[in-house]
């Protein structure tokens, strides 16, 4: 960069890039923060078990996970189920399912994928909510136990049916 000194009264029209630089790298600095708390979502360790048939989500699945914190996602988004006083957080999950599930015509299954260290009268209290809310099915996800394979005959686990 350099500078004119004296002489020629003439208008130059060179934009000043130092100010966009700037705005640049805060906003470089602000997407480097914020994206892995967007892309974090619904973080919970399924319980373990042995002898797991593999059963891929489907884009028509509905999985209703519930965090460590018993805070409730649904498909890996969170639920804001922010209760007032005199209002119930059942309450209000129960609705969200009976707005989904009313609409459906297909299955009427949800799945529940809990972390393993929540209480379990958590996980009974939200399939109470989901029976009442219209679904017909509850299914409870879990992994298969690390270092252990399926020993069900004819299950073979690098096929997915």
């Amino acid at each position: 960069m350099g500078m004119s000194v004296g002489g020629g009264g003439g208008v130059k029209a060179e934009p000043n890039v130092v100010p966009m630089i700037d705005v640049m790298l805060v906003l470089l600095i602000i997407f480097m923060v914020v994206t892995p708390a967007i892309t974090a979502g619904f973080t919970a360790v399924a319980p373990d078990g042995i002898n797991l048939k593999a059963h891929p989500e489907e884009d028509l699945d509905q999985v209703l996970g519930i965090d460590a914190t018993g805070k409730y996602y649904m498909n890996k988004k969170p639920l804001d189920l922010f209760t007032e006083q005199g209002s119930d957080e059942n309450e209000k999950l129960g609705n969200i399912l009976k707005a989904i599930y009313d609409k459906r015509t297909v299955d009427k299954i949800l799945y529940i994928k809990a972390h393993k260290d929540l209480e379990y009268g958590k996980v009974l209290d939200a399939m109470d909510v989901a029976s009442r809310a219209g679904v017909r099915v509850v299914g409870a996800v879990s992994d298969q136990r690390p270092g252990t394979v399926s020993s069900v005959e004819g299950d073979d686990p690098t096929q997915n049916k």
